[in-house]
């Protein structure tokens, strides 16, 4: 068995882990040359001496060892966290040492291309967990039961005392909050309808090969995604005022519509690849007027990249707060600008609680926009199933 490589490869890996515990116990450098050695000692131990015969008890040893290390370093928590880690390196050190890795791949892939094929997913998964972690720190946080923003020491305990409800319930109770909640489900949904109905009908209007300067014309209308917000508020602040919008409920409306419109336009565009022209010359042929034309016929085959485009803008909408800040006043008070204010003038964990709300309802909302994506494909016959 190819030693040296298994004991490398899983020394790597005990190096990474090894870095984060040597850190919080104050030495990094201690960390990492303890994990690579440790880890490195148990994949020869498995590969010279036990065998497959031995996988399942070498595996059960191994998740054992890390979390009684756990438990001693870090408690509860710490004895979690090391048994997972020993299922992980169980797992990995005869995945990488009986060349399990090689199984689902084409046996004519070179090492090199196998490597790039795991690096590539590896370097995936840590963008992933960086862009995710932020988010996992926060939810866990909106339970605590004092009002700091750190994890406490019965929280780190888990013990039941340490987590509570309580800011969930201010924000419920709260006037303040409801009120900034209201005028975001007021400003939203009439900003989305706006942005669907005007964006649907200029991404099918640019979709027509005979509009001149159709090119030019998407790139204006997908500015907002494109100019920084700061500058795009700030110009609409001093148009605003100019005409009488500023500080109004319409003006915060159209502001948010406008940066709804480029996303519905992306996705009906994106749909409209695939559309299949002759359907509307059918129609036209049979009878129909355009407007019937576009609701029986159109319209169910864009509407996933309507509704998607429309998710879209409510997302951006419902999140936004720089706009607001320019173009609304106090009684435009949205639930993003609260926060905002909560964060800049007297920092309550029931933020915590409100973002927490906020990113369950976003990924509900992209869950929805995926699977409108998965459907609009198989309608259009470009994906199996």
């Amino acid at each position: 068995m190819p030693y040296g490589f298994t004991c490398g490869v899983v020394a790597a890996a005990g190096a990474f882990f090894g870095l984060f515990v040597g850190t919080a116990q104050g030495s990094g450098f201690a960390g990492i040359a303890l994990g690579a050695a440790l880890t490195a000692a148990l994949a020869y131990l498995a590969m010279a001496y036990l065998g497959t015969a031995q996988e399942r008890s070498f595996k059960w040893g191994v998740i054992a060892l890390f979390a009684v290390a756990g438990l001693l370093i870090g408690g509860l928590p710490g004895l979690i966290v090391g048994g997972l880690f020993g299922w992980f390196i169980g797992w990995f050190i005869y995945w990488v040492g009986r060349c399990r890795y090689r199984m689902t791949l084409p046996p004519y892939l070179t090492g090199g291309q196998v490597l790039w094929h795991y690096s590539f997913r590896v370097l995936c998964g840590a963008i992933f967990v960086f862009l995710i972690t932020p988010i996992l720190v926060v939810m866990p946080l909106s339970f605590n039961a004092e009002n700091f923003f750190t994890f406490t020491p019965e929280m780190l305990a888990f013990d039941p005392e340490g987590y509570s409800l309580r800011h969930y319930r201010n924000f419920f109770d709260s006037s303040e909050w409801q009120q900034a909640l209201r005028n975001s489900l007021i400003i939203a949904p009439i900003a989305t309808l706006l942005a669907v109905t005007f964006g649907t009908l200029a991404a099918i209007g640019l979709s027509q090969p005979h509009v001149p300067g159709r090119q030019v014309i998407m790139a204006i209308l997908i500015s907002p995604m494109i100019v920084p917000l700061i500058i795009s508020a700030a110009g609409m602040y001093f148009f605003y005022s100019r005409i009488g919008l500023q500080g109004t409920y319409l003006g915060v409306i159209l502001a948010h519509a406008a940066l709804g419109i480029p996303f519905v336009i992306i996705t009906v565009t994106a749909t409209l690849v695939g559309f299949d022209r002759s359907l509307t010359r059918a129609s036209a042929n049979l009878g129909a007027n355009p407007v019937t034309t576009f609701f029986k016929v159109q319209m169910p085959l864009i509407l996933p990249g309507v509704i998607s485009g429309g998710l879209f803008a409510f997302i951006t909408s419902f999140d936004e707060v720089v706009i607001v800040l320019f173009v609304g006043s106090a009684q435009q008070q949205t639930l993003p600008w609260q926060m905002f204010t909560g964060l800049r003038e007297q920092i309550s964990p029931t933020i915590l609680a409100v973002a927490t709300i906020l990113v369950g309802i976003s990924i509900a909302l992209l869950t929805t926009v995926e699977l409108l994506r998965r459907r609009s494909e198989k309608i259009r016959g470009m994906s199996p199933g």
